[in-house]
């Protein structure tokens, strides 16, 4: 799977093969992630690092309009139902 990719990437890069496989498999998966899932896996980070809801909402909304695929635009409500339910 991907073998053009990996091509590219162990003529392009010093990656093995492997190295260059695992490389595309764990970018695949990290756009894989719904907006869901980010939206709770960047809750906890941010929570870990100390910021209080306030901030940490705010800052994904303005992360989510830079991801690959963005999603339509959430409000903070909605962004705080999904981590909470």
């Amino acid at each position: 799977m991907h073998e053009e990719l990996v091509d590219h990437l162990t003529r392009s890069t010093p990656l093995s093969r492997g190295e260059a496989l695992r490389v595309i498999q764990d970018v695949l998966a990290w756009f894989d992630e719904t907006t869901q899932e980010y939206v709770r896996r960047r809750h906890r980070e941010l929570q870990a690092e100390g910021l209080r809801n306030t901030a940490i909402f705010e800052q994904i909304e303005a992360d989510l309009k830079y991801r690959a695929v963005a999603p339509p635009e959430l409000t903070l409500r909605q962004l705080r139902r999904m981590v909470y339910g």
